[in-house]
């Protein structure tokens, strides 16, 4: 095992021979690439120990019953979906009416399909290494026996998560690309925070609430069955995550001062208008060795694109209203940002029991 300490993530694709995975690498052979973060996490114990029978209790038990096993509930003997179709739907490609997109080949179009998926997937792997991180945390500083519990449940959903999407990336893929600086800065700023709330407020409500939106969205349009499953899968866990964080933050926001909430409610801002170019594709742009200002305009003005970051805040929006995060100082921010309008949706607190405790459909597993 060699263990390589770097400053930041490496730049530029990362290409995996996928072959040689096949035949299973040797710990000899792998060479692990690590950036240090330092924290002043401050943990405490729980010595009450006394289950109370509520809402956390309830998805701690939903998530020891809704366990999946990445390697086992999903059919990776199936022959994969060929890398020379569209890897999502046709009509939805983002550079389209950009110039230097639209010269290329139908052959090179459906590449660069691939490329915008593997972006997108890079981006879940790295946000969901990031939520590992921050969930182990929350076992540690997190004041209340059931949220300690629930954190440690959600740990293991996070490694899963991580272990899948990854696993698609290099063996049906062959490619990854690197986080995202937005997506890195504010990963960096929840993990290295020592206020445990900070860490519930921008993890389990915006990158977790923003990350359920747009798997629902992925999914729908997403051409390789098994991703498909993979997504339904995923969906399933984060919508207890959402719910965990709703629930256990609307309680406990009340007890902040003015101040306090004011400040929290800023730093929830902040990380709307981080997260919402979690998923953008300037790196794709880059390995083509594209104009990204030019590009990224094209996209802006694209009524699709458009409609597709803002409705990525639809679960967000109505849980920052609940939890009295959306304050009347940040209200006009987000007015701005033209998703304010979104904030009396049904939010994912509300998510009915029912729903969540339904077993696994493996119809839906093809």
């Amino acid at each position: 095992m060699k263990i390589t300490e770097i400053k930041e993530c490496p730049p530029g694709l990362r290409y995996f021979d996928k072959d040689s995975l096949e035949s299973k690498l040797q710990p000899k052979d792998v060479e692990d690439i690590i950036e240090i973060f330092n924290t002043p996490l401050t943990g405490s114990y729980n010595w009450d120990y006394t289950t109370a029978d509520n809402r956390l209790n309830k998805l701690y038990e939903l998530g020891k019953k809704l366990n999946w096993n990445t390697t086992l509930d999903l059919d990776w003997s199936k022959e994969p979906y060929p890398l020379t179709d569209w890897a999502t739907l046709q009509e939805l490609q983002q550079f389209r009416g950009f110039k230097p997109y639209d010269d290329l080949s139908e052959e090179e179009k459906i590449e660069c399909s691939w490329h915008i998926l593997a972006s997108s997937l890079s981006q879940i792997v790295h946000g969901e290494q990031g939520a590992l991180l921050v969930a182990s945390q929350l076992v540690s500083c997190a004041p209340t026996y059931n949220a300690k519990l629930y954190a440690a449940s959600q740990t293991f959903d996070e490694a899963r998560h991580v272990e899948v999407y990854n696993k698609y990336l290099q063996e049906r893929i062959g490619w990854t690309y690197p986080i995202m600086p937005g997506l890195k800065l504010l990963l960096d700023k929840i993990l290295t925070d020592p206020r445990w709330d900070l860490k519930f407020i921008g993890m389990q409500i915006i990158i977790e609430g923003l990350a359920l939106a747009a798997f629902e969205r992925q999914r729908a349009s997403a051409m390789d069955p098994l991703l498909k499953d993979i997504f339904y899968l995923v969906i399933r866990d984060e919508a207890r995550h959402v719910t965990f964080g709703v629930n256990y933050l609307e309680e406990f926001i009340k007890t902040l001062s003015e101040e306090e909430r004011e400040e929290r409610a800023e730093f929830a801002y902040e990380a709307c208008v981080v997260m919402r170019n979690r998923f953008g594709s300037t790196n794709v742009m880059k390995h083509y060795g594209w104009n990204t200002d030019e590009a990224a305009e094209v996209i802006n003005q694209s009524e699709g694109s458009s409609l597709f970051n803002n409705l990525l805040f639809t679960k967000i929006m109505p849980n920052l209203k609940r939890i009295g995060l959306l304050t009347d100082k940040v209200s006009g921010k987000y007015e701005e940002m033209g998703i304010l309008e979104f904030k009396d949706l049904e939010n994912s607190g509300d998510t009915s029991w029912e729903e969540l405790s339904k077993p696994l459909d493996y119809g839906e597993i093809a």
